[in-house]
């Protein structure tokens, strides 16, 4: 176990509670874990166990001047134009920065929309298409933040094209399972009343035994009343499938909860994403359904393409704050003198050119970051070595177009026991414009927006990974596991009711050698947190904002881009000395309730025992 105290310092200590029950409740463990397991054993035998933001906005800063000359000392360079580098450019622009933003591919990085290429007709415009499916769960805050603040054409503000969806399922082996939109707590908030949620709302009646469901149930609770060192030091550094023993039990459960759990939250793999990580999702959702902390609805998405949605109104609204933007734009070097960056090249179509700013700001994705840390960078601040630790993976979209909507849910979907890991959401019911007669030739009525998570794995067509298919084998795999896991073997998605397909144009090559992703995600991996940056660095005017830099909800998400911005400005605001309120960052919420338990795992972690609620292990010999 590596000895790194988490940012977040814990609270002082104070004096053990005896040894047989936990601070903050009062609960015994025995008796809590022996009732989870017959509470299970009782729902299963019934059929019942189965599968905000906040008000506070940003105050209104000054605009920048449109004289084309900043003030001395607010030149903002920022290279990246997706969610972390728009974030950062807003920030800073509504406090009178200026800001020019470059970008290689298209604006919105891989949380943009793209349109499928001649296939529109009619008057209508082409389908539309993305890297992966948008998914704004209720616990996101600093993103919705910054929507609320970009205005719509007409009136209006992108925080309102907002929908919530009413479930979240799973299909497995022809059976539905649903985890609700919304729930309640009945009396006072503790891992007994927590418990008594997820009996119900894990609706896997009859396919995973019921010893393994009140396990796995246990876990979550020991996870959420687990203190901050026993996060960062200890779940931080294993594996979620490490953490639920995935290893010791049946496939039912790894199928339907380990891996269901870990795709439906966040299109993980569960032998890949550390458990500090999906245990902060699946806390984050569980308080999210229960509308504690502000939260919202849990599962929230678009209700249009995120480019119409967010994207261009967001670009459009940076332009009126004085933002410059140049597409095209490569950035291939950063100069260094005086352990400064004195300098930055960038290149396209028409040539290279080099840019001049009083501080620049890195947001490009890690794999393209690690690549411009040249050895005068690393020398100026040798943390950022760390970075070549991080690793990225293959998660990206399938878009199937259905000439008729097929009922699977009001909400994400995931297919579980599939090889692909695959998830979806029919997205024609959530958006405010009717879809045949707005996008393609008329043909086509729903978008299945699919998210592959598995690239990896071999198939059950071709017994191939995906990253080794063609294209149409791609699509024929998807197709066959997507009716492998719904009921009547998937007559719901028969071929007369597909139209076409599209894959995220990010994947080349596909069925050759040379088969390549413009556009990998970077994967929290066990210990992950200890290579990740701040957005400051040790040179004085280099800042980071981009997925991987430490934030609050620790994933690699829009929410956490999104923050790394805000984090950016922040550093630039300090280090200009410039006046102004600095952006505000949102806080994942943790019940005060809990504190008493909080405290008390830390005084455990530090004598080397286990959490009070860790201990029923059914594996165990």
């Amino acid at each position: 176990m590596e000895d790194k105290t988490p940012s977040q310092n814990p609270s002082p200590q104070s004096e053990p509670e005896p040894s047989g029950r936990a601070g903050g409740g009062g609960l015994d463990r025995r008796r809590f874990v022996t009732g989870a397991i017959a509470a299970a054993g009782a729902l299963a035998a019934s059929g019942a166990l189965g599968a905000g933001q906040a008000a506070a906005a940003a105050p209104t800063a000054r605009r920048a001047a449109r004289t084309g000359r900043a003030a001395a000392g607010r030149r903002v360079a920022i290279f990246g134009g997706g969610m972390g580098g728009l974030s950062a450019a807003h920030e800073l622009a509504e406090r009178g920065f200026q800001v020019t933003v470059y970008e290689r591919k298209a604006w919105g990085g891989k949380c943009r929309s793209m349109p499928v290429p001649n296939t529109a007709g009619g008057g209508r415009q082409d389908l539309p298409a993305e890297h992966g499916f948008r998914f704004f769960p209720g616990f996101y805050q600093n993103l919705p933040d910054t929507m609320s603040r970009i205005p719509l054409p007409g009136g209006g503000k992108a925080f309102e094209n907002l929908v919530a969806g009413d479930q979240v399922a799973a299909f497995y082996k022809g059976t539905k399972f649903t985890l609700p939109a919304k729930g309640s707590i009945i009396g006072t908030l503790s891992p007994d009343s927590l418990l008594a949620f997820l009996q119900t709302a894990l609706n896997v009646a009859g396919a995973v035994p019921v010893v393994e469901v009140g396990y796995f149930l246990q876990k979550m609770i020991a996870f959420v009343t687990s203190g901050p060192k026993r996060r960062y030091q200890q779940w931080e550094n294993m594996s979620f499938s490490q953490f639920v023993h995935a290893e010791k039990m049946s496939k039912p459960y790894n199928e339907l909860l380990v891996e269901m759990f870990t795709g439906t939250l966040v299109a993980a793999k569960p032998d890949k994403a550390n458990a500090h990580t999906m245990g902060l999702m699946a806390e984050a959702w569980v308080y999210s359904t229960l509308g504690l902390g502000g939260y919202k609805a849990p599962d929230r998405l678009l209700n249009a393409p995120t480019n119409e949605a967010l994207i261009d109104p967001w670009v459009a609204y940076l332009k009126s704050l004085g933002v410059t933007f140049q597409s095209d734009a490569t950035l291939t070097r950063l100069d260094v003198q005086d352990k400064k960056i004195s300098g930055a090249e960038i290149t396209g179509a028409s040539g290279s050119g080099t840019v001049d700013a009083d501080y620049y700001v890195l947001a490009v994705p890690v794999e393209r970051a690690v690549p411009l840390l040249n050895d005068q960078i690393l020398a100026a601040d040798p943390s950022l070595r760390s970075l070549r630790e991080l690793t990225t993976d293959w998660m990206n979209g399938i878009m199937i177009y259905l000439r008729q909507p097929i009922n699977l849910a009001k909400g994400h979907v995931a297919y579980a026991g599939q090889p692909w890991a695959l998830t979806s959401i029919s997205q024609a019911q959530f958006w405010k414009k009717r879809f045949g007669t707005t996008y393609g030739n008329g043909e086509v009525n729903e978008c299945l927006s699919i998210d592959l998570s598995a690239w990896d794995k071999p198939g059950i067509l071709y017994g191939k990974a995906a990253r080794d298919c063609t294209s149409d084998q791609i699509f024929k795999e998807v197709v066959a596991q997507i009716r492998k896991a719904l009921p009547w073997n998937g007559i719901i998605l028969n071929d007369a009711n597909i139209h076409s397909y599209f894959i995220d144009p990010a994947i080349t090559g596909n069925g050759t050698s040379q088969a390549a992703n413009d556009e990998p995600l970077l994967i929290n991996r066990p210990s992950s947190w200890n290579h990740r940056p701040e957005a400051a660095t040790a040179l004085p005017n280099l800042f980071l904002a981009s997925d991987y830099v430490r934030a609050d909800i620790n994933l690699a998400t829009m929410e956490g881009a999104n923050e790394a911005g805000r984090k950016a400005a922040n550093a630039i605001l300090d280090a200009s000395g410039a006046s102004g309120t600095p952006a505000k960052l949102f806080k994942l919420y943790q019940p005060n309730e809990f504190k008493g338990f909080f405290d008390d795992d830390d005084r455990r972690f530090d004598r080397g025992e286990a959490n009070f609620f860790d201990l029923y292990d059914p594996a165990r010999p």
